[in-house]
């Protein structure tokens, strides 16, 4: 993308925007503008059943549901369909794959869709925001944007499982990154001016919803990253994913109790970060506040460059 060019997609929040994630989309909302990268809301749109649209009913209703999405988006035309959220995308990418390959599942999809007056052919392309900003944007322009370079901020950054697998290194998901060692997160770090420190758990599961139903079976798992990540002398951890933000920041205390160890470590999204690289405000754009573990360094660095 040429510094001057400009891209416009629609955008699908996703359910966690509305609550445990504001603080992403908030700063997505902020900084992809500031990459030439317009968004339009989806009007009108649902859960994608992510969370629940596996339980029980086959999978028409799971693939209604991204479909209905779909449909909504289809009405403000062909333009690329994004979203944040790594649940999100894995469901509205994969169901909207399954739907073009199908003719008989896009007919029972359009069936139901028809109770509402809508239909979808299949014709759209979903993408997860951090596809786009490594293949339309480009890492060279996130570095030409920063103002307020985060220099001496250590990160560790955190993809999870859920946001390269398993599309990334296929056609359809745009062949962005790797899916076993991806270096995305790692690359819009060091373009904030901050550094990347060696993590070797960066695609490791934290447990995902099982963390939220049955803690008690995940806090293992969350402890290996928080015990890398410290070892590692990360003053934050990143991620782009709501449910690994949550689960790795909100069981802090639990794991404490359980296994005697004294972790704080803040868990940030990575377009918190641009949004403080690039001198915007650490409440109002970058969403700081929003954050259980406050990091000291980084709200020091947004009251210098906000």
């Amino acid at each position: 993308m040429s510094d001057n060019k400009k891209v416009r997609m629609t955008y699908y929040p996703g359910c966690s925007s509305q609550g445990s994630a504001r603080h992403l989309d908030e700063s997505l909302r902020a900084v992809l503008p500031e990459m030439g990268v317009e968004i339009d809301d989806i009007a009108d749109w649902n859960c994608c059943g992510a969370s629940v649209g596996h339980i029980g009913g086959g999978q028409l209703p799971n693939l209604s549901l991204t479909g209905r999405n779909l449909a909504k988006a289809r009405e403000r035309g062909t333009q690329d369909v994004i979203t944040g959220c790594a649940a999100c995308y894995l469901n509205t990418h994969g169901g909207n794959e399954k739907i073009k390959a199908d003719v008989k599942k896009k007919a029972q999809v359009n069936e139901a869709l028809a109770a509402g007056d809508l239909k979808y052919d299949g014709d759209l392309k979903v993408r997860h925001v951090c596809e786009v900003l490594v293949n339309d944007v480009g890492v060279d322009k996130i570095k030409d944007r920063v103002k307020n370079p985060l220099t001496g901020l250590k990160v560790a950054g955190y993809v999870g499982c859920q946001t390269v697998r398993p599309f990334a290194q296929t056609q359809a998901g745009g062949e962005y990154d790797s899916y076993d060692d991806p270096n995305f997160l790692d690359d819009f770090t060091e373009a904030c001016g901050a550094t990347a420190v060696p993590f070797q758990n960066k695609t490791s599961c934290c447990g995902g919803s099982v963390a939220v139903m049955s803690p008690d079976r995940t806090l293992h798992l969350i402890k290996n990253i928080l015990e890398e990540a410290k070892e590692a002398g990360a003053d934050v951890i990143s991620t782009p994913c709501p449910l690994c933000q949550t689960n790795v920041e909100m069981y802090q205390d639990q794991i404490n109790a359980k296994y005697g160890t004294d972790y704080k470590i803040p868990v940030v999204f990575y377009s918190q970060l641009m949004a403080v690289a690039f001198g915007m405000d650490g409440d109002k754009d970058a969403a700081l506040q929003r954050n259980t573990n406050a990091s000291d360094k980084l709200d020091k660095l947004a009251k210098r460059g906000g």
